[in-house]
């Protein structure tokens, strides 16, 4: 049976006694990543919702950002009934009160613990880990050691060889955050991470926002060592480049992607269900091959050439280090600010 298949005979059995009296003519709209996603969504995600359920799905896509500002701005009388985003974002969303309850599933209930969110106002849909990407040529031919430390970045024989997100950036936000973590801070006091960039900043090539102009420098070997998402490095590795993504030991830092029905959605009914339908293994593995962010429903089943590439099962899940974005949203630009007088003036 084909993942297609597979995919309907779930939902038949799972969702439609739970939608029988949905109109057929019944349109609703789901906001999320566009690129690689959207054609996931629109060629294999969506069509057997559709076909079990008798309900059209438009996808609009979008970055999180936008998805989120789209939430505010249709707050009296919304359009979309699925918001998907990544974790900070998806923090602002829950504080503005954009997200209504998810309520109880059988596929909701199956995931890890730490991709459910306080409130159950969301609940993570895929696991991205950041931490250390290094150019193995570069570091085999000056015969260094594979990197396994957050603290590696502070070595004196990286200088003019890293490669840095600025705090703008979510992968340099927490870098930041982890660098705060290592010398008795946190993102309640972010003071010892500043401290540590002003460290680690003479041995930077460049903070660098753009992930094309990342892989590039990487790529060529004028990075060798820096702070990346498995799922970026894992793209670039597949391209020839001599990449490799490094979970420190400290552990990665989480980014992940969420989803949440809209706070007085037009669809509440069939928002729910089709969360239901993502978080199903089945639905899991497509997410995941498309994007290469980790299933969080455990009984996801994964090629084993998949299997390394993203974050898989419970030792690399526990693993992860989550941040407070409660904490972090309210502060963010005010830290950026500091970032450009201190790191990057």
């Amino acid at each position: 049976m084909n993942t297609y298949a597979k995919c309907l005979a779930v939902i038949s059995t799972s969702l439609v006694a739970g939608l029988a009296n949905a109109n057929a003519q019944d349109t609703m709209y789901v906001a999320g990543f566009g690129g690689s996603v959207e054609t996931a969504f629109v060629e294999k995600i969506i069509p057997p919702f559709e076909a079990a359920t008798g309900i059209k799905v438009v996808y609009v896509a979008g970055n999180s950002t936008d998805t989120v500002a789209k939430l505010e701005a249709q707050k009296d009388r919304p359009e979309l009934s699925v918001a998907i985003v990544d974790d900070g974002p998806m923090n602002t969303a829950i504080r503005s009160g954009l997200c209504a309850k998810l309520e109880d599933g059988s596929n909701s209930g199956a995931v890890y613990p730490n991709a459910r969110v306080d409130g159950d106002l969301a609940i993570g849909l895929g696991y991205g880990a950041t931490g250390l990407v290094y150019n193995t040529e570069v570091f085999e031919r000056n015969g260094w050691p594979a990197p396994t430390s957050w603290k590696d970045l502070e070595d004196a024989k990286y200088a003019g060889k890293l490669i840095i997100p600025p705090i703008s950036n979510g992968f340099g936000l927490l870098t930041a955050i982890m660098q705060a973590r290592l010398n008795g801070g946190s993102e309640s006091d972010i003071d010892p991470g500043f401290e540590a960039m002003k460290r680690i900043k003479p041995s930077v090539l460049a903070f660098e926002p753009n992930p094309g102009k990342i892989a590039e420098l990487l790529q060529t070997g004028e990075a060798a060592l820096g702070v990346w998402n498995n799922a970026r490095t894992a793209i670039l590795a597949a391209q020839g480049a001599p990449v490799k993504f490094v979970y420190p030991k400290e552990g990665a830092m989480v980014i992940l992607s969420q989803v949440c029905v809209v706070n007085n959605a037009p669809q509440p009914k069939q928002a729910q269900a089709f969360i239901q339908h993502l978080l199903s293994p089945e639905i899991q593995a497509v997410f995941t091959e498309a994007t290469g962010l980790g299933p969080v429903n455990p009984n996801t089943k994964l090629s084993p050439e998949v299997e390394a590439k993203v974050v898989f099962g419970e030792e690399k899940v526990s693993s992860l280090q989550s941040v407070d974005y409660s904490v972090i949203n309210p502060v963010r630009a005010e830290w950026t600010d500091r970032w450009n007088r201190e790191i990057e003036r």
